[in-house]
């Protein structure tokens, strides 16, 4: 039997009051029938229709059933609560501080959701567009086209995808999955049964090349000549991670562009680059297998070190893979990660949590992550608050990058990952504070553009989104204090 959203019926049973009138709806309007006709194939009155559409009568078991004879309908695929995302995230845009203080109550929020649909999601991608147009003024200098205002960034978008897909990609864990039982057969060292199974089944070779001869390259993948070249700066956790990289687009072409043509926007650089974090995201599948390292995720309150010594890989490749544990029925706690550079660019960014992650940097000088540079090597802890008042738990630290001149030294980035405050308790790296006596949180904002705080003592810019009180006979922290 076809399914309203083409799945099989899997033929377990409806149980629940349940509304579903803005689904009856649309069913009724996809199939161009009236509320008469409708009734009529349900045995139902054309008023009973209407009421159901209005949410004034529940789904009856009569009414469900008649669905599945006359529509093909999977009562799953109707009575599911697919609205949960659609809800939060319009309450994170109403959080937006352009929309000031006052905020729309959650019954109001629900019933748009419920009876117009699709002017909630009018509203929401329009809300993205002006966030995503936002973003691109932010760093456009005066030397740059104004034509570069039409299109949003590939990063903004391949992070938006990532994001509606919870950062979880079954597809590619299957994936990874398939490769990690087959590299069993070849060797117990992960390096070597991936080499070896590139040579047997590819005909590549792997060469380890000298720095000056790789250019700015740490990789170079030569289908002419059947070979990978690796860059001897890189350590040897990171070979690995390259060579399941190349072996992600050698082997899973297919899965890559099954996920890739979901993509709403087709450009060839934004399904480029988002085969390109895929593919990480499939290198940390394979090294991390899923179920294995959500368990000791669990068992060791997500200390990263011994993650990474567990399964041999590196301090940013944990906080990579932590993001990714969205999981139905084995999740972990849902993380934001991302990595910067000294002068606050951001270079790296995934998100399980709502978090809102600035993408072209400028990230808040209150938040510690700055501080990390000083301290290098060191886990530092911090709990932070958001202007629409939402808390989290973050730690940063530094990682490094391979140096191989002295015009290249000193590449040192840093790596920050976080939760909401609700999950402290399972994160080992919250057991120095104590919640219940509620520790100090810092007052941050994702970039100085957008924050609409008042009086901060590190205000670098007049907020693009509400005028600051300005008195002229008050002198304060910053220039935009008065």
């Amino acid at each position: 039997m076809k399914s309203f959203a083409g799945k099989p019926n899997t033929g377990k049973a409806y149980t629940g009051k349940t509304f579903v009138g803005p689904r009856l709806r649309q069913l009724r309007r996809d199939h161009g029938h009236t509320q008469a006709d409708m009734a009529s194939r349900l045995g139902v009155s054309a008023a009973y229709i209407n009421l159901m559409e209005h949410n004034q009568r529940s789904l009856s078991v009569r009414v469900l059933v008649g669905l599945l004879e006359s529509y093909g309908v999977d009562w799953q695929d109707l009575v599911n609560d697919v609205d949960d995302k659609t809800f939060d995230d319009l309450r994170q845009a109403m959080k937006d501080p352009f929309f000031g203080e006052g905020q729309l109550d959650p019954r109001e929020m629900r019933s748009a959701i419920d009876n117009a649909p699709n002017l909630v999601e009018y509203f929401l991608k329009m809300h993205g567009e002006y966030r995503n147009l936002l973003e691109n003024v932010m760093r456009i200098g005066n030397e740059r086209m104004p034509d570069e205002l039409l299109a949003s960034s590939p990063e903004t978008v391949v992070h938006d995808f990532f994001r509606n897909n919870s950062n979880y990609f079954p597809g590619l864990e299957q994936a990874a999955s398939q490769l990690r039982s087959a590299l069993k057969k070849e060797s117990d060292m992960t390096y070597m049964a991936l080499r070896q199974r590139l040579q047997k089944k590819h005909g590549i070779d792997v060469v380890i090349t000298a720095v000056e001869d790789m250019g700015e390259a740490l990789r170079v993948y030569d289908e002419d000549q059947k070979t990978i070249q690796l860059s001897e700066g890189l350590d040897h956790i990171n070979k690995v991670f390259q060579l399941a990289h190349v072996s992600c687009f050698l082997e899973f072409t297919e899965v890559l562009e099954s996920i890739t043509d979901r993509l709403s926007d087709p450009r060839d650089g934004v399904v480029k680059r988002c085969q390109v974090e895929l593919a990480n995201y499939f290198s940390a599948a394979l090294l991390m297998p899923y179920d294995d390292f959500v368990k000791m995720a669990k068992e060791t309150r997500y200390d990263i070190d011994r993650l990474a010594a567990r399964f041999e890989v590196s301090f940013e490749q944990v906080c990579h893979r932590l993001t990714t544990l969205q999981k139905d029925g084995n999740k972990g706690v849902p993380f934001f990660f991302l990595r910067v550079d000294k002068a606050g660019n951001v270079s790296k960014r995934f998100n399980a949590t709502s978090f809102q992650i600035a993408e072209f940097g400028g990230a808040c000088p209150v938040w510690n992550l700055h501080t990390a540079f000083r301290t290098p090597g060191v886990v530092i802890p911090q709990f932070v608050e958001l202007p629409d008042g939402e808390r989290f738990f973050t730690i940063s630290r530094t990682t490094e990058r391979p140096a191989f001149s002295r015009d290249t030294q000193d590449r040192r980035l840093v790596l920050s990952l976080g939760c909401s405050v609700t999950h402290c308790d399972d994160v080992i790296y919250a057991n120095a504070f104590k919640m219940k006596d509620q520790p100090e949180f810092s007052q941050i904002g994702i970039n100085c553009h957008l924050c609409p705080r008042e009086a901060c003592s590190q205000r670098a810019h007049q907020p693009l989104m509400t005028e600051l009180t300005i008195d002229p006979n008050r002198r304060g922290g910053t220039r935009y204090d008065g």
